[in-house]
């Protein structure tokens, strides 16, 4: 690879090492309040905001910068009916045979079951998409890397984005997900990675009582 093939770092901005503390801080301290949310309130998000949170995802880092991920934005309440009645009967399965007591057991304190009327409520779902492998011009396919992880990072980030945009979202992943690419006319090279349910919280929202690890629980310095 030539030279020619790179261009100099711009953007970068090197802070005092007080305004890193800060910063980082900061944001730990915002994300902190993070939480995920299954009381929607069917109040419009503005669609810059969404767009603008999809651009942040869109920044993740990925395997050979093939960016193997796609958004599906759903507004339209057909749609969302259409994807809340596939996923309620996944789940119906996954509560009644597929999970093992265990699994069960271990949901029990969150409060899930297979009714999901946030589908329905929840102004946009993001049905963040992986995609298999690349399709060039002629419909040959071009090998992607490190799909699973890249948009892992991506939804990640887009989460973030969108807590600090002042939004609250839920994570879905109905056992199996195959409805979805019918559902949306997504072609055979993408799969679905999961549901990103985003909005306002409810007025009357409540949240399960939960303990996050601590630093010394999750980390190890060598």
């Amino acid at each position: 690879m030539s030279d020619s093939d790179f261009v100099s770092l711009e953007g970068f901005v090197e802070l005092a090492e007080q305004d890193m503390r800060a910063r980082a801080e900061s944001f730990w301290l915002m994300m902190r309040r993070r939480r995920t949310v299954r009381d929607f309130s069917d109040r419009l998000l503005p669609r810059e905001v969404v767009e603008k949170c999809i651009c942040a995802a869109g920044t993740a880092p990925s395997g050979a910068n093939k960016q193997p991920w796609h958004f599906v934005v759903v507004s339209d309440l057909e749609t969302k009916r259409k994807i809340r009645e596939a996923a309620e009967k996944e789940e119906h399965d996954f509560y009644h045979g597929r999970a093992s007591q265990e699994w069960l057991d271990a949901l029990a304190p969150l409060g899930t079951d297979q009714s999901k009327p946030f589908l329905e409520v929840a102004p946009y779902l993001i049905v963040v998409m992986e995609e298999k492998y690349g399709l060039g011009t002629d419909g040959q396919h071009i090998k992607h890397y490190y799909v699973n992880e890249s948009v892992g990072i991506a939804t990640g980030v887009l989460i973030a984005a969108f807590h600090n945009a002042g939004c609250v979202s839920l994570t879905h992943t109905p056992c199996s997900m195959k409805f979805l690419n019918p559902v949306l006319g997504r072609p055979q090279n993408e799969r679905p990675f999961l549901i990103l349910a985003v909005g306002y919280p409810a007025e009357n929202a409540k949240v399960p009582r939960i303990k996050r690890k601590t630093l010394g629980e999750i980390a190890t310095f060598i």
